[in-house]
């Protein structure tokens, strides 16, 4: 039997990109996108879509047992900005939705369970460079907190329940089809736009904050590759770390300028920057890499091109 997937969360940076892809390779009325709101007309348009509140229990086992879902992408979650400045919802958004997944799953009501943790599971005192899979973690954030929870959720029910959850500690993602999302690597999407619309950026991190980054086509590559890899080379279950490259707000600026001369950009920190300087500035991911062949393809200059490239056309249209 064909699994069939629920991607919830379809509207937001992952999502939009997601259920496109999975579509591709499972059929479009195999996946399932939902959301709190309407998502894209191509999502719209490509096969079915539920409004969903995460938090709704009922009408998410609802969704379950209708499409008879085998599959869950948990996608929807309160980032890190937004978070520090809504703790209750945060919490449960970003933990009790994933509990109540899991707990499906331990039901066996569904087979496998794709959950993001993030970079912000790591803490201020953890190594800054090179950060390795197994470290310190003392996240001082809401949104890193939260992760790590999830992260200790995860192992648990796959070590008591045989639960197959598998997850990807994000870096900060980079994409040109949705807005960002509120989190405190997003200066690494709209810089592209506004360099674009006003030639100008104001920057809410300071010049030389280093964090790692990862262009949406490799996530979403990731994402998959991990969901369809065999079940024994799946060593890890808290999360993964993935890499994607590391780089600053004046390096990106600078190969901006490659292509628009008279691009300028400013800074002014704002409460975000604390956030940054609680991050790792570069990860290792040896274990995705050796464990189920995990290997990036776009460097900066790769993604600048992909996204002023695809931003331009898409301005075009709507301006």
């Amino acid at each position: 039997m064909k699994d069939v997937i629920l991607v919830i969360g379809s509207s937001g940076q992952i999502g939009t990109e997601l259920v496109l892809e999975l579509r591709k390779i499972y059929g479009n009325n195999n996946v399932v996108a939902s959301d709190i709101r309407a998502s894209s007309i191509e999502i719209l348009d490509s096969g079915p879509f539920e409004i969903l509140d995460v938090l709704d229990e009922k009408k998410l086992r609802d969704i379950v047992i209708q499409y008879k879902i085998t599959q869950i992408y948990l996608l929807a979650a309160l980032l890190s900005a937004k978070a520090e400045k809504d703790i209750e919802l945060a919490w449960k958004l970003n933990v009790r939705s994933h509990s109540n997944i899991l707990d499906l799953a331990k039901e066996k009501l569904i087979k496998k369970i794709f959950w993001p943790s993030s970079i912000a599971v790591f803490g201020p005192k953890t190594p800054k460079d090179n950060t390795p899979q197994h470290t310190i973690m003392e996240p001082n954030t809401v949104y890193g907190i939260s992760k790590l929870t999830g992260e200790r959720w995860n192992e648990y029910y796959h070590d008591k329940f045989g639960v197959d959850v598998r997850s990807l500690r994000y870096p900060g993602l980079i994409g040109w089809m949705s807005e960002a999302g509120g989190g405190t690597t997003d200066y690494a999407v709209n810089i592209f736009h506004e360099a674009l619309k006003t030639k100008k950026y104001c920057c809410f991190l300071n010049k030389n904050t280093k964090l790692p980054m990862m262009y949406m086509n490799d996530a979403i590559r990731a994402t998959i590759d991990i969901m369809e890899a065999p079940n024994e080379k799946i060593k890890i279950r808290s999360s993964y770390n993935l890499a994607g490259i590391s780089f600053t707000p004046n390096e990106i600026a600078k190969e901006i300028k490659k292509y628009i001369k008279e691009f300028e950009i400013s800074y002014k920190p704002d409460f975000r920057q604390k956030i940054a300087d609680s991050w790792p500035q570069s990860i290792n991911d040896q274990n995705a890499q050796f464990d189920w062949g995990w290997k990036l393809n776009y460097d900066l200059q790769k993604i600048t091109k992909d996204m002023l490239s695809n931003l331009k056309k898409k301005y075009q249209y709507n301006y």
